[in-house]
């Protein structure tokens, strides 16, 4: 990975810090962003320490503000000429309904339409970068989910599991969709599930619920192990519009390879967003 820059969303804790740490071993350069500068700060001085690599920076992202995403673009441009590896990584699950930044259901914000407009923002340096990798964090819980494009932000009945699994949901129909719309480019783009994992995402869920996710996930680092092998595999270099478990290509929903449902979100996310054509 020497020579390659990587740009991780959330990597403070968890999962991205870990997937941070894994590729900062293999010698590549990481961006990852924080929406807390003290904390920022720390995870990149722990990355550098634990990876004994000090090619490693954090740009400040509020993935509830696409202001604040936009400005994360900026800033990464501005500091660095190459991406090879975008890893849409940070997530959240709320268990009670909560607003963005943009007056958006914040699930279907932060852990769709952010990772969305991000990705879009960067495809220009992706390209410029090729052969570069897209790689989005699901879950196995998208198939749980379906797209309420009728009630896509649950202003109606809210839903924490059902807005969380619709949320892992479209990021692989849009993967899928990106996938491909950048054939001939040189850029892929992948979906990994890391499996059950103990993580903080659960902190808002309840004793019983949150005791669950820490006494029978998988640790972080393990989580992080697919991540860290789609990213770094040179084999994986023209494979996309795939989804990963255990560092292998696994099954998704039936409901995840509905293309006219992708084009249909991609329409939505780019109004949502005001992306312009």
């Amino acid at each position: 990975m020497k020579g390659k820059t990587v740009l991780i969303t959330g990597a403070t804790s968890g999962i991205g810090k870990e997937t941070a740490i894994g590729l900062a071993k293999l010698g590549a350069t990481i961006v990852f962003t924080s929406r807390d500068k003290k904390r920022g700060e720390q995870a990149k001085k722990d990355i550098i320490a634990t990876s004994g690599n000090s090619n490693v920076d954090y740009i400040f992202c509020d993935l509830s503000s696409f202001d604040s995403v936009r400005s994360c673009c900026h800033e990464f441009k501005t500091r660095h000429k190459s991406l090879h590896i975008l890893i849409n990584n940070a997530g959240i699950w709320n268990f009670s309904r909560k607003d963005s930044k943009d007056n958006i259901e914040e699930t279907f914000a932060v852990n769709y339409l952010a990772p969305f407009l991000m990705t879009t923002l960067l495809l220009d340096i992706l390209k410029k970068s090729s052969p570069s990798k897209i790689i989005s964090v699901s879950s196995g819980l998208h198939k749980r989910g379906k797209m309420n494009f009728d009630n896509i932000e649950f202003k109606k009945s809210y839903s924490g599991i059902g807005a969380y699994s619709q949320s892992k949901l479209a990021l692989i129909l849009f993967t899928k969709h990106l996938a491909h719309k950048l054939e001939g480019t040189g850029v892929t783009a992948n979906c990994v599930h890391p499996g059950f994992v103990s993580t903080n995402l659960g902190r808002d869920s309840g004793l019983l619920a949150g005791s669950a996710f820490r006494m029978f996930g998988k640790s972080p680092k393990e989580g992080a192990e697919t991540s860290i092998y789609v990213a770094s595999a040179k084999d994986l270099e023209t494979v996309t519009g795939e989804y990963f478990v255990d560092k292998k290509i696994a099954h998704s929903s039936k409901a995840s390879h509905d293309m006219d449902s992708a084009e249909k979100l991609w329409d939505l996310s780019a109004k949502y967003v005001h992306l312009k054509k």
